[in-house]
């Protein structure tokens, strides 16, 4: 007898939740609000101690009995938590645990940031110990004050050292907590006294009668606050100088303007910029994964270039504060608003490498415009060159005056190379210009500028600003990963780049050399990359996706199969150093190609960066501003040029020596570019050249020009072996293109172009169209047998 066969329906299984150690909104809130009610218990606690303790010595050994009471305010739990702190524990310094409790439950309950919080614990338990011993020194006559802890510590202490050896040490720990905690400086410690003698003169001389009784000038009183972010407490360092102006005497007839040298009465807020954490960099190790293709392992033991090949240029990293300098400057700007009646209510320093830039908040009522008409008189007063001001600075209610340094510090490119920003950047492109006036490295991605036009006049820094933007490329990115190809006019700004032709640079089939200094060989370069762009987006359209990042995560998955043509897509930076001289000599031949690669080529990974010390508007034209948002100016010669490059005025107002603006399409940002010298550019490249590399340069696709079309008649009996089959393919895609029987038919490029060519001898396939697809000749498979059948005849 047969069995019923039985189905049963499988029972839907819930998907485990994983396992996470990281607490959720709502625990947060729940453990914070704990936190908060025992810091207010323990609070009470500690205070009711020092009124009931004698009370409940009694008390301790019977916190099991429920009948049993203490005095303190929260019983028994009260009497015994306060004993084990106060009088077991660190005495009166033991308040600072319901304090250190409250913040930390506020932070979890509030859901903040708990970047500052280890080490307000830190800083809090060393204040506990250092109060507690201290408080040891009185534990003869107040035994409760410094705690047990406190008092044997001392004891411990005074049996090595003394009483003077204690106190010497407890005043040391004190000195540290002040300059670590609070910035304290000898310096503030001095203008603090120094302050108070002003105002006790000040006091003095207010008791005379004065004529003039408005007491619209008291600034000092004005409730102003400047508000610091608690993240960063240790980046600021306040020094106020206070004098007060004697009364001027309107009765006798005097006019007194305020004399240029004249302390105001301002307190000066100096922003200091700290110096940067530099990360050890050490040789990458490519890891072998055989899940997923690794275009790196063909030169799987390439070493990126080790930081000892660039050079500090002496600079140590920090920035030197000159005191004498800000208040000098600071007077100056002072008094000569003042002069055009125009009050300040704040004024803040920020120290950069080459410029300070001051943020002075105006009083109520003052136009904007008026301050900024002030630009050159505030240059007069200030015997600077470089005076550059910032009316209303983006995101602030201020307003910004830049000023050159005396004596400037050199940005080294080691130091952005080594700083955390650069080392840690999650970016496709990274590349360190330098740093802003905040003395921060200025990090950014080519890969979202997309392109980036360099301009400035001679000798301002452009050569040094295409170093630094390929020598970041190169510290951070493998040979598999990116592609450079240079164009250099001039022939000596990047001849030393050749040492790594088989490493980084991409070149034209037939080219003996990879950097390009013929004009001629620029024109085919670039309809060469504008081939390379169509190819890349029919790569794109056949994969489905939209960009070259997420076709090469694609490939390296193992989803796009190599024999339908598919293949790791390196980024392609073209670099062209003088792009005036080839406007010159080859005008639209060159700025077709350009604007069509501007336009199109940012998703398929093509970047260009154009240098050029020639901004007029013949050179820069409207298309290329158009296709070019990211743009870095150095010093011009005048206000046009300045808008020519940045559509804004401030560029004929730089210093020089790197001094650079730079933007985005939005704000400007003033920064000092990075210092490259040509030895260490000799070296990176002797470096990387001294390795294993590739068999060749990355070769271009092949660019046939209309001067060198071809118009050979083949032989028949010369024709590949593949002829057949590559016409095949031709009429029935009714495409005419070398990469398409490339992918069809397993050939190289340069076996395709000449099958093509072929084909176009024959009739099959017309002329060369530039970036297009040739034209089919023959409408289908039927046509094209009759067509072969007849030419054999």
């Amino acid at each position: 007898m047969a069995k019923k066969r039985t189905t049963s329906k499988s029972k839907p299984t819930t998907a485990k939740k994983k396992l996470s150690l990281k607490p959720s909104k709502q625990n947060k809130i729940i453990f914070g609000s704990l936190l908060i009610v025992l810091s207010i218990a323990l609070f009470f606690s500690f205070m009711s101690f020092y009124f009931t303790w004698q009370e409940d010595q009694s008390m301790l050994s019977e916190f099991a009995n429920r009948n049993a009471e203490a005095s303190n305010l929260l019983n028994k739990f009260g009497a015994s938590v306060s004993h084990f702190f106060m009088y077991q524990g660190f005495g009166l310094a033991s308040f600072a645990f319901p304090l250190l409790l409250a913040v930390t439950g506020l932070y979890l309950f509030l859901g903040l940031e708990a970047k500052g919080l280890i080490g307000k614990w830190v800083w809090g338990l060393t204040g506990v110990i250092w109060m507690s011993v201290a408080l040891g020194f009185f534990a003869a006559d107040f035994p409760l004050l410094g705690g047990l802890i406190g008092f044997e510590m001392n004891d411990f202490l005074q049996d090595y050292t003394g009483k003077i050896g204690v106190f010497l040490i407890l005043l040391f720990v004190l000195m540290v907590i002040l300059v670590r905690l609070f910035n304290f400086t000898p310096e503030g410690f001095a203008n603090f006294f120094r302050s108070q003698k002003e105002k006790i003169k000040s006091d003095f001389k207010g008791s005379e009668p004065i004529v003039d009784t408005d007491d619209s000038d008291e600034s000092d009183e004005s409730g102003i606050e400047l508000r610091i972010d608690d993240e960063v407490p240790e980046k600021v360092d306040t020094y106020t100088h206070k004098k007060d102006i004697p009364p001027l005497q309107t009765a006798a007839g005097l006019d007194v303007n305020l004399p240029e040298e004249e302390e105001s009465d301002i307190d000066l807020t100096v922003e200091e910029t700290p110096v940067e954490e530099e990360t050890e960099v050490k040789a990458a190790k490519l890891v072998k994964d055989f899940g997923e293709f690794d275009p790196k392992l063909e030169l799987g033991n390439y070493k990126f270039p080790p930081m000892e090949l660039l050079d500090d240029h002496g600079a140590s990293g920090g920035i030197t504060i000159n005191q004498e300098e800000l208040e000098e400057n600071k007077n100056r700007i002072v008094s000569t608003l003042k002069n055009y009646k125009i009050g300040i209510a704040q004024i803040k320093a920020t120290i950069g490498p080459t410029v300070t830039l001051y943020e002075i908040v105006p009083d109520a009522g003052i136009r904007i415009s008026k301050i900024k008409n002030l630009e050159d008189d505030i240059a007069l007063s200030l015997a600077a060159l470089g005076i550059r001001i910032i009316a209303p600075i983006p995101g602030k209610g201020t307003v910004g005056i830049e000023v050159p340094n005396k004596k400037a510090t050199v940005v080294s490119m080691r130091s952005v190379i080594a700083s955390n920003k650069f080392q840690k950047a999650e970016m496709e492109l990274p590349i360190a210009f330098g740093k802003t006036i905040s003395n921060e490295t200025f990090v950014v991605d080519l890969a979202k500028m997309p392109h980036l036009l360099m301009a400035g006049a001679t000798g301002q820094g452009k050569s040094v600003g295409l170093n630094a933007v390929i020598t970041s490329l190169l510290y951070k990115k493998h040979p598999a990963e990116v592609k450079f190809i240079f164009v250099d006019p001039k022939k000596v700004e990047l001849t030393l780049y050749n040492k790594i032709e088989r490493h980084f640079l991409a070149k034209l089939p037939d080219s003996d050399e990879a950097i390009i200094t013929d004009n001629t060989k620029v024109i085919n370069t670039l309809n060469s990359l504008c081939i390379e762009m169509d190819n890349r987006y029919e790569l794109l359209k056949t994969a489905m996706v939209r960009n070259i990042k997420e076709y090469n995560v694609k490939f390296k998955a193992r989803k796009l199969n190599p024999n339908d043509g598919h293949k790791f897509l390196p980024y392609i930076v073209l670099v062209i150093d003088e792009f005036a001289d080839l406007i010159m000599t080859a005008g639209k031949e060159v700025e077709t190609p350009i604007a069509r690669l501007a336009q199109l080529a940012r998703a398929i990974g093509i970047h260009l960066i154009i240098a050029t010390q020639r901004p007029s508007v013949n050179v820069i034209t409207g298309i290329i501003k158009a296709n070019f948002p990211a743009r870095i100016a150095f010093r011009v010669t005048s206000k046009i040029d300045s808008r020519t490059i940045l559509d804004a005025q401030g560029a004929d107002q730089l210093i020089g020596r790197g001094d650079m603006l730079y933007t985005q399409g939005n704000d400007v940002t003033r920064l000092q570019c990075a210092f490259v010298d040509t030895p260490e550019v000799g070296k990176i490249t002797e470096y990387i050249g001294s390795q294993r590399a590739y068999p060749e340069a990355h070769l271009l696709p092949e660019y046939v020009g209309e001067d060198s079309g071809t118009s050979i008649d083949y032989d028949i009996s010369e024709r590949d072996d593949m002829f057949r089959e590559a016409a095949e393919v031709i009429v029935t895609a009714q495409q005419g293109s070398a990469s398409l029987i490339q992918r069809k038919l397993k050939l190289g490029y340069n076996r395709a172009g000449r099958i093509i060519d072929q084909l176009e001898a024959a009739g099959i396939v017309g002329p060369f169209e530039g970036s297009k697809a040739r034209q089919v000749l023959i409408p289908d498979i039927y046509s094209l047998e009759q067509f072969l059948e007849n030419e054999s005849k």
